[in-house]
């Protein structure tokens, strides 16, 4: 957009005489549930205010917008539109719960808390309390960004061969179905320390609406019903878990039921009440420590007590006069995002043609570079000198540029990580927030797997992560994503997992520009590279940018797996080139972004899967 929008039509939307959100449906109950939920946090924390002043007297730091938002309507993505704030992401009621923090005065923060809480009881597939993640925050005041590290970490009895059998094999059950591939959590605490620093509004004001969901419940939707489905086989195998997502008689809830959830909202109110404590000690830890103990698991109430979340600097590169920001070690994706693009930046992307054959060799071969490094620099940078600034220099981009034949694939046996001088599943999520005082959050996190190990904490309605699958179990061999692992990031006590989330923010003219990321495990990140370069180098609006079919190399295995979509001629010519393509057989990722431009907010919810959602106002 940024390239003509002086030159186009615009378009004013108007809703009760305000400027407003490209009109969303929202249906009577929903709108019920909020009601309720918000009328017990009308009144902000008198604490809280009495140090941080109030959102609605920021005046001087509220964006102002041009005139109109600007849509062209010869894209044939159009994205929402809003003009004071908006959260964009995979699931309806938790998207809306953000909006309403935002309508009451709240910033991006509190808006991205609430729908982290919200989506542990309406997305349970990867919404969680039991999991971990990244959150990636710009901060209008300061003009600074800030990652905070809420990532699982591995308990005190964790040992560097726990998942080898006798006979020297991994065991696979146990790495990603049993008690032991649980790491520690951080979801909680992440979410918190975020709220307790960065945010306006109380605890218990960000968390009603959570609440209020889990106990009243909420109609079950499509999407819902079918996650639930696609891994009932499993999930009823465990008691607790089959308590919590069947009906008593063991039936699945059919879509239009009431789902309630009282367990969840009863640990829910323990943190709204007790803050980090009423997860990480108390009742709840003891429910998830006994847990433990019975099943052979191996986190202890200290390795709760004693989980800390870590406030780190992002990392951040340039592009063509953009600024990336993205997520650093112990994530490797902003790392590899900022070396595919330094390598890309030496080629005229725009003379060979978006999705061309040229270039997706070009960035084939560029994923493929990466994605080598990946395997022996790569890992929690508490444990292992991470060579971060070597990685993202732009001179070694040079040296790894002059290692791609423009004409003809490398096979990935010939590539050897870069000598630089000097695992999520698809089942991660999203999402969004933007804010009317400029601040911005980028937020991923994830129990690992769809529905994680499957296995709930009795009395919590809160399932666990196998986020330990994503440390190297057998160092050299490919892990549940086939991403092979190197001896950097084996399995030690305290550690946390290598982790492909991508939380990212790209800054134009030293400003928010785009705000996005993905689920998708090893795809992530390559999904927010594509995403990023149609906005910045093809000058994508974010739906156009979004809805573009993807591609995804990660070195090991020698695969170029390609979304339908693309020309055959297109595939042709990249099998002349050697590229050993492989048309996929599901989507590649799923975005949720925010472009802001001029003061409005244009957002997009990736339709390769159902039930995403852009709320705003």
């Amino acid at each position: 957009m940024r390239g003509k929008t002086k030159q186009l039509k615009s378009v004013l939307l108007k809703e009760r005489g305000a400027f407003t959100v490209t009109i969303l449906r929202q249906s009577f109950l929903l709108t019920s549930l909020l009601s309720i939920a918000l009328a017990s946090y009308a009144a902000p924390d008198p604490q809280k205010t009495a140090t941080t002043p109030a959102p609605a007297a920021a005046t001087a730091n509220t964006v102002t917008a041009t005139a109109e938002p600007i849509i062209d309507y010869r894209e044939r993505f159009i994205p929402v539109v809003a003009r004071h704030g908006m959260v964009v992401g995979p699931e309806q009621l938790a998207a809306e719960v953000g909006t309403q923090m935002l309508r009451q005065g709240g910033n991006a923060v509190d808006a991205a808390v609430a729908t982290g809480f919200a989506l542990a009881v309406t997305y349970p597939r990867a919404g969680n309390l039991g999991g971990g993640g990244f959150m990636l925050i710009h901060l209008a005041d300061d003009d600074r960004q800030t990652l905070i590290d809420y990532r699982e970490s591995a308990p005190a009895a964790a040992t560097r061969d726990m998942f080898l059998n006798a006979q020297g094999e991994l065991d696979q059950q146990r790495e990603y179905f049993s008690l032991q591939s649980a790491g520690v959590p951080g979801t909680v605490g992440g979410l918190l320390y975020a709220l307790d620093k960065y945010g306006t509004l109380s605890r218990e004001q960000v968390l009603a609406p959570a609440i209020e969901l889990a106990k009243k419940g909420f109609p079950v939707s499509f999407a819902l019903s079918f996650e639930i489905a696609a891994s009932a086989e499993r999930l009823r195998q465990n008691p607790a878990a089959k308590q919590l997502f069947f009906k008593a008689d063991g039936t699945a809830y059919e879509i239009g039921d009431t789902w309630r959830q009282p367990d969840l909202a009863w640990t829910l109110g323990q943190i709204s009440e007790r803050g980090a404590d009423g997860f990480y000690r108390g009742e709840v830890a003891q429910r998830i420590s006994a847990e433990m103990a019975a099943g052979e698991g191996l986190i202890t109430a200290q390795d709760l007590a004693d989980y800390r979340v870590v406030e780190r600097q992002p990392v951040r590169g340039t592009y063509r006069g953009f600024e990336v920001v993205s997520t650093p070690p112990p994530s490797s994706g902003g790392i590899h995002i900022l070396q595919i693009l330094n390598v890309l930046e030496g080629y005229d992307l725009q003379a060979m043609g978006h999705n061309s054959a040229e270039y997706l060799h070009h960035l084939t071969e560029s994923m493929k570079l990466a994605y080598a490094d990946r395997s022996l620099y790569l890992a929690d940078p508490d444990f292992v000198d991470v060579p971060v600034a070597k990685l993202i220099d732009k001179g070694y981009a040079t040296r790894q540029r002059a290692r791609i034949d423009s004409k003809q694939a490398t096979p990935s046996v010939d590539i050897a990580p870069g000598r630089p001088l000097g695992n999520e599943s698809t089942e991660t999520t999203h999402y969004s927030v933007a804010d009317r005082f400029g601040n911005v959050v980028s937020n991923t996190y994830t129990l690992n797997f769809s529905f994680g190990s499957h296995i709930a904490v009795p009395g919590t309605g809160m399932l666990l992560n196998n986020e330990m699958a994503d440390f190297a179990a057998s160092p050299g061999n490919a892990n549940a994503f086939g991403l092979v692992q190197g001896e950097a990031n084996k399995i030690e006590p305290g550690k946390r997992p290598l982790s492909s989330m991508s939380p990212t923010i790209v800054m134009r003219d030293g400003k928010p520009w785009l705000a996005t990321g993905s689920p998708g495990g090893s795809v992530i990140i390559t999904t927010v590279l594509q995403m990023a370069l149609n906005a910045m180098e093809f000058d994508m609006n974010v739906s156009t940018a979004a809805a573009e079919p993807r591609i995804h190399h990660q070195w090991m295995p020698d695969v170029l797996r390609m979304e339908e979509g693309f020309s055959p001629d297109t595939v042709r010519l990249l099998q002349a080139m050697g590229q050993p393509v492989e048309i996929a057989g599901r989507t590649s990722g799923r975005t949720n972004s925010i472009m802001l431009e001029d003061g409005w907010l244009y957002g997009a919810s990736d339709t390769r899967r159902p039930g995403g959602w852009v709320a705003g106002y």
